[in-house]
């Protein structure tokens, strides 16, 4: 009977661990991809009661859950980490979240999915760089894929129907620009600060970010209540109510709950791979609400991204220990 070395069972940990991270982040992703339909479906409210309205939900859930802990807890978070947690709520959530809904709404979905498509390929870079990450050459087959897929998706917008005027297209394309850049900048802030963080769990460093995102939130109800003054009925205002809840409780807390997770468990060249997951189910929700079957440009794109990580994890797989005397 043959016995597992200790380097045998030092990878199949290791490779569990993968697999966990893995499953986290399709979860994340399914759970993200609905922050893309929450615009359309509240169209008459504007970027910022949406992303107040979610942020506040999610601030004040945060504080109930973390209220019965929080002088323990609060005493284990250094000053630094405060401040990590006050832009880190600003780039991933916050100022990304204004950013994408404005997408949204004057660019619509499949513009929007594009731009954000391509967040995998600006943080696997980045993460590259890293000490013993998967060197870049090894991850270039992944990226290829990776913006064929997003190549795809922005092929089929271009060619759909036209939709508003050229200046909103603009203003759409740059705000999603905009929020590519806000949320590469939280993606890897956040999966370093995880990786430090020994004391505080993923769980908790959720919450707190959902707290300090909340007293953000709250800053920005004066500029909404300038900048947007038109008047809504209270119909519409239980139906911004339900989905800024839905979105704090499913994409904020369950969402970044799995992302924290993933990220604690996977290298930062894998990590940005992961946030694939966030288009796919972005787009095929956008199919159940158009009520329509995707195109041979979509299906096409779907499956660039899916080799893509696939191509993303055979890269990861550590290589065969060599025979001694070989």
């Amino acid at each position: 009977m043959t016995t597992l070395s200790t380097a045998d069972l030092s990878c199949a940990h290791v490779q569990q661990q993968k697999l966990t991270g893995i499953a986290c982040g399709m979860g994340a992703g399914a759970l993200w991809g609905l922050v893309f339909l929450a615009p359309k479906s509240v169209g008459t409210f504007g970027p910022l009661h949406l992303s107040i309205g979610r942020y506040l939900c999610y601030g004040l859930i945060a504080g109930a859950l973390l209220a019965p802990r929080w002088r323990a807890l609060a005493a284990r978070v250094t000053r630094q980490q405060w401040l990590s947690l006050v832009w880190l709520a600003f780039a991933g959530n916050t100022l990304y979240y204004v950013l994408l809904s404005s997408a949204v709404q004057t660019g619509g979905i499949a513009m929007t999915s594009l731009v954000i498509g391509f967040l995998p390929v600006a943080v696997t870079i980045i993460g590259s760089r890293d000490q013993g990450a998967v060197p870049l050459a090894r991850l270039m087959p992944s990226l290829l894929l990776c913006a064929a897929g997003a190549i795809c998706i922005g092929w089929q917008a271009l060619v759909g129907p036209v939709v508003g005027t050229a200046d909103e297209r603009v203003i759409g394309l740059l705000c999603a620009l905009g929020a590519l850049a806000s949320w590469t900048a939280y993606a890897v802030g956040n999966a370093r600060c995880l990786k430090r963080l020994e004391h505080v769990s993923t769980h908790d460093w959720n919450l707190l970010t959902g707290i300090v995102t909340g007293a953000q939130s709250i800053v920005l109800i004066p500029l909404a209540l300038t900048l947007e003054s038109e008047n809504h009925g209270a119909a519409e205002w239980m139906r911004l109510g339900a989905v800024c809840v839905g979105l704090a409780v499913l994409a904020s807390i369950v969402g970044n709950l799995l992302w924290n997770r993933m990220s604690r468990l996977l290298p930062l060249t894998l990590v940005g791979q992961m946030i694939l997951f966030e288009t796919v189910f972005a787009l095929v929700y956008g199919f159940l609400w158009e009520r329509r079957l995707p195109t041979s440009l979509e299906m096409a794109a779907l499956a660039f991204v899916v080799t893509s990580v696939l191509s993303c994890l055979a890269a990861h797989r550590r290589p065969a220990p060599m025979l001694a005397g070989a």
